[in-house]
């Protein structure tokens, strides 16, 4: 009977990474059908929890992996045989297949959704470098604008705490996802934390939990679009373009200093995609009030990452994407350039949708 169910488990794992399906049917059915009450019911108790959930998560499958390891290993040297190296493999094996068989059913599903390009009026190919150029210009202007007021009216420690921030998030739901509003998730310090510094990573949410975690080093400036990157994957943005879309949109909708925050993050993508010799004129833009929050990020980067650690970290995320069908891999942050500058907006930057799927009014 054992041996029957983890060959039904290893079988459904490997049919589910292989059968494709079409994504109109995994974004009516699973997108927009059964995940946002998954993560309308996960996410507010995750949210009570005062410590990451994927932290416990993380304690009990090492414990798991180190326990069967160790009885497999004593067991053979005990009795002298192969034999139960053979069962620890096949039981670490049914273990993972069946982590991945929750992954997808919690919140993995969403990387097979319809693209959000594909859902979107969008009037011009792909974006030359003066284009890319202009938008990086544009993104100074605000910066400049606002980091005066901003700074005064300052950040919410809490980014749930700020009303219109939440209705912004909402508004952008609406107009791109066809669901109901995801519950924002508060962002989590973790035993993550070290590795996030030392790789550089902002945050993540975890995918079991339908938690946020959060890097600790994050500037107030910062946090505020890292936090509605992390709830668009709550919303199930999981191609990182989206969530870097959805974040944009929803911080320009709101109050100065999330729009600042919004503007800040673009304008750190966009440098990050142009050559040095653009990237200096853009610099060149930057006000001395922006330019020191630039910095300041800048230097929490280099004060606490580890180069290797880092590039090693950033490889894996990279093979990660591509195994959940994201194509373009860590380059899919960079897209999200395209995403603003091929799309159709009104004048409030409002995108435009195609007919066949605008939401309902």
């Amino acid at each position: 009977m054992v041996r029957t169910v983890q060959a039904l488990i290893l079988i459904s794992a490997v049919a589910a990474a292989l059968i494709p399906a079409s994504s109109r049917t995994i974004e009516r059915l699973y997108s927009t059908g059964i995940y946002p009450k998954i993560q309308g019911v996960v996410t507010p108790i995750t949210n009570l929890v005062p410590f990451a959930v994927f932290d416990v998560l993380t304690a009990l499958a090492v414990v798991g992996v180190v326990g069967l390891v160790f009885g497999g290993v004593s067991r053979a040297i005990r009795e002298r045989r192969f034999q139960p190296l053979g069962t620890m493999v096949l039981s670490l094996a049914t273990a993972a297949a069946a982590a991945y068989l929750v992954f997808l059913a919690l919140w993995g599903l969403n990387y097979r959704r319809v693209p959000m390009i594909e859902r979107l009026v969008t009037d011009r190919e792909a974006p030359t470098t003066e284009q890319v150029v202009k938008l990086g210009l544009q993104a100074i202007q605000q910066l400049n604008a606002l980091h005066t007021q901003a700074h005064r009216e300052g950040w919410e420690t809490d980014p749930r705490d700020s009303a219109r921030l939440l209705e912004a998030f909402r508004f952008v739901q609406r107009r791109l996802g066809d669901t109901a509003s995801a519950v924002p998730g508060r962002l989590k310090m973790s035993i993550y934390g070290p590795y996030f510094r030392w790789t550089t990573v902002d945050g993540m949410i975890d995918p079991f939990g339908l938690e946020v975690l959060a890097n600790p080093d994050l500037l107030p400036y910062e946090r505020t679009f890292v936090a509605a990157h992390e709830w668009a994957h709550l919303a199930g943005f999981a191609d990182e373009a989206e969530a870097n879309f959805v974040a944009w949109l929803t911080c320009i909708r709101a109050d100065v200093p999330a729009q600042y925050s919004g503007w800040l993050g673009l304008y750190w993508q966009i440098g990050s995609e142009v050559d040095p010799e653009n990237r200096q004129r853009l610099w060149d833009a930057v006000a001395d009030g922006p330019r020191r929050d630039i910095q300041a990020i800048s230097d929490r980067l280099q004060r606490g990452q580890l180069p290797f650690l880092r590039n090693a970290s950033w490889r894996v995320y990279d093979r990660y994407l591509r195994a959940n069908r994201v194509e373009e891999g860590v380059r899919s942050y960079g897209q999200v350039i395209n995403l603003i500058l091929r799309s159709r907006f009104e004048d409030d930057w409002t995108p435009v949708r195609r007919p066949s799927t605008s939401p309902e009014r």
